[in-house]
């Protein structure tokens, strides 16, 4: 990866290591949703702790910049250290105390270490604020409580990772704690976040040795001494034991083991020498009876110590892990394969005896539930009403039965947002349907059921088409033929419809029928019906007839007052009537093959709008319809084609209708933006 800094060879006394803060992947899964904003959770205890093994790159930085801050004068070349935070974002996987450790050795190779400890104080000092010092705040009341929490919790949060690292504390007994981790920079970081954290939750400055420990796995051991304050007499009552001596404790064994039936004592040769009641029960036929003794049967013979992993099985190793959560498991008994209770999982601590020199451990069954406690052949009276495993087994129930309700509920409810699901999309394929056969405002009514009344419209520009000798070419193909023909064609027709935003009133043989300004109103309605026309045209050379011959159409165009309204219950239709309907129809049987001809209003619409350049040859004025009422001195009109103004002649008329229609489209929106 590559570094802000400049680059230097490491020493041999601090070697890098390829991991930080990235190493350790949390996976907490905790719901903060519902817990106050200000509230303590393991999620703040994790990052607390993980400030002092994977300090992320933002709290490094910060501290290294208060300890330039403060410690320029004694070695001024920290000053080289300084970078800004955002070269360093690029680099999400950037080993950045490797590179201040590279560093600090080119500046003061003798006061590395010295340094590493300043910056570490400074981390504490930058970082440890708000819910992060009250999490380190709840891991014990003094230092040496401290120190054992610190051993057990991280204990315990390691258990959370996706892949189990070696790093990790020991608290091995008073003052002591050894710490184990691949990066010799995060020992010399961590001397400085004792005495930082001594100092800001203790108010106390212990004397803290740091000495690497032999073995395959780089460890250290700190060794922590705090000045006793001198007693000032009358201020304080020294309380000395009632005895020392194991044989005065004031219950009896019997008693000792059915009150805490999961416990076991080993001497010094790990040999049991007692077990509770709950261990003798199930261990029957093996172990002595009365006070619960093992008879010489070694610790070994009868657990397997799962946790923590990798511990020696001697005295002083279990000695010094007394502050770690122990798990252990049930072995089967010599002779006894079929063990009913073989590998029940008991959780709890090892306490060391000095009066006896033994360790006690004391325990609770590890379960999920009454089912893992019938399989192992015990029984809710065999977990003391003092243990809380008993409501974590009983609410453990009641939970699952408000899980099982909840999957229950969840699938019922994931079924009916299938069926709603599968109804909407029925929904929308109706929608759809009708939207093909009516306009989107008449099929929505329709759906919902409202009444529609038919409806005038001022200005309708009508198209009406039909096939140049179509009985002909009926009479010389086969029906399919014909119904193929027509298929390929008016499906490029619809197409052009859904591009020109008009409505096609229908088809009936060989007749096309499309009209504007009903859905949609709009200046440019006549412009949208003649540039389809003139597609139309050109599209009927693409295709041809069976007998190969180029499909030819003649079509009307006219542009007036309509009626329009859905006429029938079974198979409506939204039709359209009045006087002008029958005049378009007439512009269409008054058409030639290939040719558009169309009417003087709508004429009068195509040139009432500067920069559109419709080309248009007028007729004769005998071929007007008889119909068509004061058309003195009026004609028709063939349209011939269209060019933009600012397109060149050259390009295809696809390409010039195209272009006039994004310009009516900017107009509109224009015109839109004005209005309101």
């Amino acid at each position: 990866m590559a570094c802000p800094f400049a680059k230097h060879a490491s020493s041999e006394q601090f070697q890098r290591q390829p991991s930080i803060a990235e190493a350790h992947n949390w996976n907490l899964d905790e719901d903060l949703s519902e817990i106050p904003g200000d509230a303590l959770t393991l999620t703040h205890l994790n990052a607390a702790i993980q400030l002092l093994t994977a300090p992320s790159i933002e709290n490094v930085h910060e501290a290294l910049m208060s300890l330039i801050a403060k410690y320029s004068n004694r070695w001024p070349g920290l000053s080289k250290l300084k970078t800004e935070r955002s070269e360093l974002s690029i680099y999400p996987h950037y080993d950045y105390l490797a590179d201040i450790q590279d560093n600090l050795t080119q500046i003061d190779e003798s006061a590395v270490s010295e340094i590493l400890v300043h910056l570490g104080e400074e981390l504490i000092q930058t970082a440890c604020v708000g819910v992060i010092e009250r999490a380190f705040k709840c891991l014990g009341s003094d230092l040496q409580e401290f120190l054992g929490s610190l051993d057990g919790v991280y204990d315990v949060l390691k258990l959370q990772e996706e892949e189990i690292s070696d790093t990790g504390f020991v608290c091995a007994g008073e003052g002591e704690l050894i710490f184990t981790s691949e990066r010799p920079v995060l020992a010399w970081l961590l001397l400085g976040c004792l005495r930082a954290l001594s100092r800001l939750l203790f108010n106390c400055e212990p004397e803290i040795e740091l000495e690497p420990l032999a073995g395959d796995t780089p460890r250290y051991r700190y060794l922590l001494r705090v000045d006793e304050p001198t007693p000032i007499p009358g201020d304080a009552v020294s309380v000395d034991a009632v005895s020392g001596d194991a044989r005065d404790l004031k219950v009896s064994n019997r008693f000792f083991c059915d009150a805490f039936p999961w416990h076991f004592i080993m001497d010094e040769q790990l040999r049991l020498v007692q077990l509770g009641s709950a261990f003798s029960r199930l261990f029957k036929g093996h172990v002595g009876s009365g006070t619960g003794t093992g008879v010489g049967l070694t610790a070994s013979t009868l657990f397997r110590f799962k946790r923590p992993r990798g511990l020696p099985l001697h005295f002083r190793e279990i000695v010094r892990r007394t502050n770690t959560p122990f798990m252990i498991s049930l072995r089967a008994p010599p002779g006894r394969p079929d063990f009913f209770a073989k590998g029940l999982e008991i959780k709890g601590q090892m306490v060391f005896c000095p009066e006896s020199n033994a360790l006690l451990f004391v325990g609770s069954p590890f379960l999920d539930g009454l089912e893992g406690l019938t399989c192992n052949g015990l029984f809710i009276s065999d977990i003391p009403l003092h243990d809380a495993t008993r409501e974590v087994i009983l609410v453990g129930e009641q939970a699952r039965a408000q899980d099982g309700l909840r999957r229950r509920m969840d699938k019922l409810k994931s079924s009916i947002e299938e069926a709603n699901s599968a109804v909407i999309k029925e929904r929308k394929k109706n929608v759809s349907l009708l939207q093909l056969i009516f306009p989107a405002e008449i099929a929505e009514r329709l759906w919902l059921g409202a009444q529609i009344d038919a409806k005038t419209y001022p200005a309708v520009t009508m198209l009406f088409s039909d096939i140049v000798g179509f009985t002909s070419i009926c009479s010389r193909a086969t029906p399919f033929m014909v119904i193929n023909m027509l298929e390929n064609l008016y499906k490029h027709f619809d197409e052009l419809c859904g591009f020109f935003d008009v409505y096609k009133v229908e088809t009936i043989g060989d007749a096309y029928c499309v009209a504007s300004g009903l859905h949609r109103a709009s200046i440019y309605d006549a412009h949208k019906v003649a540039w389809m026309a003139l597609r139309m045209i050109e599209t009927c050379t693409l295709y041809n007839t069976h007998d190969g011959q180029h499909i030819k159409m003649r079509i009307g165009l006219h542009t007036g007052t309509v009626l329009a309204g859905v006429v029938g219950r079974k198979m409506p239709r939204y039709c359209l009537f009045g006087h002008n309907v029958t005049i378009a129809n007439k512009f269409e049987s008054g058409s030639e093959a290939c040719k558009i001809n169309i009417s003087p209003t709508t004429r009068d619409w195509l040139v009432k709008h500067p920069g559109y350049g419709f080309q248009m040859d007028a007729r004769d004025a005998s071929c007007m319809p008889k119909e068509f009422t004061d058309s003195k001195g009026l004609t028709c009109y063939f349209l011939e084609g269209y060019k933009h103004p600012t397109l060149g002649n050259e390009r295809p008329l696809q390409e010039h209708i195209e272009e006039a229609m994004r310009q009516t489209l900017q107009e509109a929106a224009e015109t839109l933006e004005v209005g309101q």
